[in-house]
């Protein structure tokens, strides 16, 4: 069963992940560690669960807890994406700042944690001095995504439910319906975007739309495009 994952507090002005109010540029490093996932998406206010591995990796967390507990959780480049617009060639120019809220240590050598989401970012340049084992970026925040208080009043929630439904539907898929109803429009729109099964595009296409409502909309395009390529595809099969 698909369960709505949870949203941290915002008010006008300012974002508040776990016990850390972040208002200001000031609020945030210039440089963070980047870790690359693709076909991950993680949203302002929303949490992401990673399990970590990888020694580079396992020196970043231990880093990243010793200092800000931030992380810039980003994919790599798409495959199609012929753009010179991208500042570091094998990095997607947008990801999104996570805040360690929590953390496991699992005994095998893996760290189990959850990042909540404090802004997305945009790569500015890749940082090589001093050497470490992973990697970091300069960034440059998007300040919106703190400011202001984006409720998604304007989503379209009855067309955004129809759509969803009819995927579940398609994919013989559950729901917790009470967490539904009672989930405001930005986290309906922010946690069914995150946890959509859809490729790296997708995801990064609803990272970077402007606000809920465009990113209500591109979900349910595409969505509806699946559900479309899907009835083609057993039409085919079955003639």
């Amino acid at each position: 069963m698909l369960h709505l994952c949870g949203e941290w507090e915002r008010k006008d002005g300012m974002m508040k992940v776990g016990n850390t109010e972040y208002d200001a540029a000031s609020d945030l490093p210039g440089e963070v560690p980047v870790f690359p996932l693709s076909g991950a998406l993680l949203l302002p206010g929303a949490q992401l669960p990673l399990n970590i591995f990888e020694p580079r990796y396992i020196s970043m967390f231990d880093d990243c807890l010793a200092g800000s507990r931030l992380i810039g959780v980003i994919q790599p480049a798409l495959e199609h994406d012929q753009s010179d617009e991208r500042p570091v060639g094998d990095l997607c120019a947008i990801g999104c700042l996570g805040r360690i809220l929590g953390y496991g240590e699992t005994g095998d050598g893996r760290y189990v944690l959850t990042l909540g989401g404090v802004c997305r970012f945009r790569v500015k340049t890749e940082v090589f001095d001093p050497p470490r084992a992973y990697r970091v970026c300069a960034i440059e925040p998007e300040m919106a995504d703190l400011a202001k208080n984006d409720l998604g009043e304007t989503v379209d929630r009855e067309e955004l439910l129809r759509s969803f439904r009819a995927y579940l539907d398609a994919n013989n898929l559950e729901v917790d319906w009470k967490s539904v109803e009672k989930a405001s429009n930005a986290t309906l729109v922010n946690s069914l975007s995150m946890m959509s099964p859809y490729g790296p595009a997708e995801k990064q296409a609803l990272l970077e739309a402007r606000d809920i409502k465009a990113r209500a909309d591109t979900l349910i395009a595409i969505t509806e495009m699946v559900l479309a390529q899907n009835d083609e595809d057993t039409s085919w099969r079955l003639q």
